[in-house]
C-alpha cells in the first residue's frame, strides 16, 4: 500500500548557499565583477576546476577567495574592504582603468546586492538613510550600466517581512531596466517582459507561497 509522503519545509538558503548557487550558473571563461555583500561570496564558492576571471572596482583582475588568517596580506582588499587573495596571472591597476574595463562593455557579468528589483528590471541596490548600510551609490550605477549583464542575489523580503520583489522601486534608483536575473534565498527568477519568471524555487516552497512573499506579479514555470 502506497502511503503519501509528508510535504518538505521550506528551508530558505543561507548567504553561502546564494552564493554557491550563482556560482554554479557562471560560464567558463567569463570576466566577473562582484559586488559587496553575498556577490563577494561567490569568488569563495567558484568550483577550482573553472576559471573565470573576477574583477574589482578599485583595480583587480583575477581575485581570488578570501585567504586563511594566517595568509592575508593587509594591502591586498577588494572593494568592499576585505581581504582577498591574487589568483596566479592577476593583476593590478589604476581605479580609472578598472572604471574603463567597466564602462567600455568589457566585463561578461555584474553581480550585485539590492535593496529592491522592478518589475522591468529597475534597480534599488542604495539609500540616504542614516540607518542604512549602503549610503552611497559608489561604482554600482556604472556596473549595472556598463557589464554585458546584471544578476541580483539579495534576500526575498526583508526582516520585517515586506517583499524586495516590487512593482516599482521606493528606493532611490541605481539604474533602469538592466537586471536579467535575480537569485534570492528561495528561488531563481528572470526578469522577462511579463515580470518575474520563476525558473526554480527551493523544495518545498510553493508558487503561491512565493508569491504572498512577492509584490510583483510571478510568472509561473512553463
Amino acid at each position: 500500500m502506497m502511503t503519501e509522503r509528508a510535504p518538505v519545509d521550506p528551508h530558505p538558503l543561507t548567504s553561502k548557499e546564494m552564493a554557491t548557487r550563482v556560482a554554479v550558473d557562471i560560464p567558463e571563461g567569463w570576466y566577473v565583477n562582484l559586488g559587496i555583500g553575498i556577490p563577494t561570496l561567490i569568488a569563495d564558492q567558484m568550483p577550482s576546476d573553472r576559471e573565470v576571471i573576477f574583477h574589482s572596482e578599485n583595480g583587480i583582475l583575477g581575485m581570488g577567495p578570501v585567504p586563511r588568517p594566517e595568509l592575508v596580506d593587509p594591502w591586498l582588499i577588494n572593494a568592499g574592504k576585505q581581504h582577498i587573495t591574487l589568483r596566479a596571472g592577476g593583476s593590478f591597476f589604476h581605479h580609472a582603468e578598472s572604471f574603463a574595463m567597466i564602462r567600455g562593455g568589457h566585463l561578461d557579468l555584474s553581480v550585485l546586492g539590492a535593496f529592491e528589483v522592478a518589475e522591468n528590471g529597475d534597480v534599488a541596490n542604495w539609500a540616504t538613510l542614516e540607518k542604512d548600510t549602503a549610503l552611497g551609490v559608489g561604482g554600482a550605477m556604472d556596473l549595472a550600466t556598463g557589464a554585458k549583464r546584471l544578476w541580483i542575489v539579495m534576500e526575498h523580503t526583508t526582516k520585517d517581512g515586506r517583499p524586495r520583489l516590487v512593482r516599482r522601486c521606493s528606493y532611490p534608483l541605481t539604474a533602469l531596466g538592466t537586471v536579467k536575473r535575480v537569485y534570492t534565498n528561495l528561488a531563481v527568477l528572470e526578469v522577462v517582459p511579463q515580470g518575474f519568471a520563476v525558473t526554480e524555487m527551493i523544495p518545498g516552497m510553493t508558487l503561491d507561497s512565493l508569491q504572498s512573499r512577492t509584490e510583483a506579479k510571478l510568472v509561473p514555470p512553463s
